[in-house]
């Protein structure tokens, strides 16, 4: 990993021109998209901190910068064969529209398993898509099969000096946006973004710090770093499924090595209450792989000087899964708690505990009474409440008064105390 204004060009195949050359090439196709400053985060983190809101971009991701600028280098004859992509939702949509502006046929093969609105949005963007693999890795082999099969030109997600070159596009603009920036956060993946933007900082001569942020479950370079080559994952398990990536290419991981500051990883609890945050706080959507760099900071600002640029890298997630993320962050934040108490099974026992609630000041969700569980005495009753709070000191404050009046309290397994 490199220091912060650390110049080495031997593995840099990125030069500064062609990333003004791809910025030009994406005028009137991608938005310069705004800086916001997030005054919550930057209490948290003591420094100033903005957000890169890439979220907002065409498409609804940074995707579409790396697309455009591979797709518009093809040659005539190639572009008539058409491409092909595989992809969990950000980068078959970027390819979808990049081709549809440029007039040339796309497949693109997705997971069976991905989320119907990034599938939905990616024919409609004028793209056949083909649900095929379990995962994103599979997905990508199917994909490059049928890419020698057929004749079509394979769009890697990350694997290509042009999408780096387009994703680099973005570092420029935060440079600009923010000129006295000291670190960038970028969610990361196969490293197509964090190599663009470290290309661009290294390439500007900017002396700013980049870090990288992965999902726990999806963390390839840490081990990729250590080996000096990709270390592809046994198992990938994340609900950023934008980062899902098993491992990284050969391109990107020497970019990073040599121009990134540090990788830090991020859990899934982390995860959402980035999420419950960005929403609440900045009113933004955004998905999980686009909320990592926030979850970094919530898991702790040490080592990051001011100003702070956090990419938000997208914003296409699934309604139904933004729900339920949402109520995870909920539950991590204190401010939603499922709990189990058993009381004695006689008439006024469940009124008796509803009213030592009530007097706690909390909001009653919901209430189930089971004389059923496994487990339970025949004198006994069980009682699963679910009340909204104020907060962690609320939460405790709850539990406390619960627990002086004799209730013997247990949680969900998703509760914290």
């Amino acid at each position: 990993m490199c220091e912060a204004g650390a110049v080495n060009d031997e593995l840099m195949p990125i030069r500064l021109s062609e990333i003004e050359r791809a910025r030009e090439l994406l005028k009137g196709v991608t938005s310069c998209t705004p800086i916001e400053t997030s005054t919550s985060l930057s209490a948290l983190a003591g420094v100033p901190v903005f957000l890169k809101c890439e979220n907002l971009q065409r498409a609804g991701s940074f995707k579409l910068r790396g697309a455009f600028t591979r797709l518009s280098a093809l040659s005539e004859g190639e572009r008539k064969q058409g491409v092909i992509a595989a992809s969990a939702g950000n980068h078959a949509q970027g390819v979808a529209v990049a081709a549809r502006e440029l007039g040339i046929d796309c497949v693109v093969f997705m997971p069976t398993g991905a989320a119907l609105p990034k599938v939905t949005a990616t024919r409609g963007y004028g793209a056949e898509v083909r649900l095929a693999g379990e995962d994103l890795a599979e997905s990508i082999e199917l994909a490059q099969a049928e890419a020698a099969k057929s004749g079509r030109v394979f769009i890697p997600p990350f694997d290509h000096v042009d999408i780096v070159t387009g994703q680099a596009t973005l570092g420029l603009e935060v440079l600009e946006q923010v000129p006295d920036v000291a670190t960038i956060i970028v969610p990361t993946g196969g490293g197509g973004l964090l190599a663009g933007v470290a290309a661009a900082v290294h390439l500007t001569g900017s002396s700013a710090r980049v870090v990288g942020v992965q999902a726990e479950g999806a963390a390839a370079f840490p081990a990729s770093l250590e080996k000096g080559v990709p270390v592809r994952l046994a198992r990938v398990v994340t609900i950023a499924d934008g980062i899902a990536v098993p491992e990284p290419s050969q391109l990107t991981l020497d970019i990073v090595r040599q121009h990134v500051a540090e990788i830090r990883t991020v859990t899934e609890e982390q995860i959402d209450e980035a999420m419950l945050l960005l929403s609440e706080r900045a009113k933004l959507v955004v998905e999980p792989a686009g909320a990592v760099g926030v979850a970094a900071l919530l898991a702790g600002a040490k080592g990051l000087e001011g100003p702070i640029v956090v990419v938000l890298s997208g914003g296409n997630v699934d309604t139904l899964l933004l729900n339920r993320v949402l109520q995870h962050g909920l539950v991590a934040a204190g401010r939603y708690m499922e709990m189990i108490v058993r009381v004695l099974d006689r008439p006024g026992s469940l009124v008796k505990f509803l009213t030592a609630l009530a007097r706690t000041e909390c909001n009653v969700v919901s209430v189930e009474h089971d004389r059923t569980t496994t487990g339970l005495a025949a004198t006994d009753v069980q009682i699963g409440v679910t009340v909204e709070t104020k907060g962690q000191e609320h939460k405790r404050e709850i539990i406390a008064e619960l627990k002086r009046l004799g209730y013997d309290v247990s949680f969900h397994a998703l509760e914290r105390t």
